[in-house]
């Protein structure tokens, strides 16, 4: 794979507009790092894992 601006623009805009809608499972602050990828490890996720920087 490699790095796309117009892909990730094309991507975007869907997303934006709400017609592609990611489902998050859970989201873990930067600190939690090792457990969120535990918690993906586990197979038991039910969509994103999601790992919060700010």
């Amino acid at each position: 794979m490699r790095a796309n601006g117009d892909q990730l623009a094309q991507i975007a805009s869907p997303i934006e507009a709400g017609i592609i809608r990611p489902v998050i499972d859970r989201i873990f602050p930067f600190e939690a790092t090792n457990e969120a990828m535990g918690y993906v490890g586990t197979g038991r996720s039910k969509g994103k894992a999601v790992v919060k920087i700010r």
